[in-house]
């Protein structure tokens, strides 16, 4: 498994300022919010989604603008979110747009990956070459317990079914997981687990609670010790995927993108004048 928070970085992608270097996800990675509806509501979600939540749909035009100004800027990798981007009827038409331009990955509880949506799924990935289309699945444990305990009764189940219907069809599959009070003592068993599953350590993430969104535990993060991911959502551009809170927020103009990056290299620079906590990452 990979920690998250180390240097889940492109190679060679680095900020000098004077003395202090920074690698920078955000000149690579571009994280866009299709949507904050879930069919799902964890008790630590840091983006507040759920059945009852408003979507706050990015919209098919935006999402592509997006991709090509990033493509223009030379991001290699977008990554999809919610919410659960599974839910929109256009999250297709979003992804068979980015994949033909750029490395994509969706990220997805894969519950709802059955029957018509898996179909699409498979009509999308067909039109591409290999593995530039990645499905990242969030699976907490190795056993339901440690899954269900902040994602629901039942939830462990489904998703490993959705894994494995995935990887039938020759999806690449990474797992990311959330690292909790529960299942942190048995990280370990849900290695060999994913192992089990097929799914090799490089394409298992772990990343530390954060006490943001539902969560009232885990670590305080914010930008002063976040490496920037750049980060879009229907009201603006953001730090990082982590929050899209006010406090983390860089413009709120969509376009264009070039802009927001500016400032955030504007922003890195002075926190790296101002000695606060090392940056890390959190993806």
């Amino acid at each position: 498994m990979t920690q998250d928070n180390s240097s889940n970085l492109s190679p060679g992608s680095e900020t000098q300022f004077d003395d202090y270097t920074v690698p920078s996800a955000f000149l690579w990675k571009l994280w866009i919010y299709t949507n904050y509806d879930c069919n799902l509501k964890c008790s630590y979600c840091v983006a507040k989604s759920g059945p009852n939540v408003p979507r706050r749909a990015l919209g098919l035009a935006n999402v592509q603008r997006l991709v090509d100004e990033a493509v223009e800027l030379g991001f290699s990798d977008v990554f999809f979110t919610g919410g659960e981007p599974f839910i929109l009827d256009d999250i297709y038409e979003m992804l068979a747009y980015s994949v033909l331009r750029v490395k994509t990955t969706v990220l997805t509880n894969a519950m709802l990956l059955r029957g018509a949506r898996l179909e699409k799924l498979i009509s999308v990935a067909e039109a591409v070459p290999d593995e530039k289309m990645i499905v990242q699945v969030s699976l907490d444990g190795g056993r339901p317990e440690d899954h269900d305990a902040y994602r629901g009764k039942g939830t462990w189940e489904k998703t490993v079914e959705g894994i494995r219907l995935l990887q039938e069809q020759g999806f690449r599959v990474r797992i990311g997981t959330t690292e909790t009070p529960v299942n942190s003592p048995h990280l370990e068993k849900l290695c060999e687990f994913h192992r089990s599953l097929g799914i090799p350590d490089e394409d298992h993430f772990v990343r530390p609670l954060a006490k943001r969104g539902f969560s009232r535990e885990g670590l305080e993060l914010d930008m002063g010790n976040l490496i920037p991911e750049v980060t879009v959502n229907v009201d603006g551009v953001f730090w990082h995927p982590l929050s899209t809170d006010t406090d983390m927020q860089v413009s709120r103009a969509l376009f264009p993108l070039a802009e927001s990056v500016e400032k955030i290299r504007e922003q890195l620079a002075t926190i790296s004048l101002t000695g606060k906590a090392s940056l890390m990452t959190f993806t």
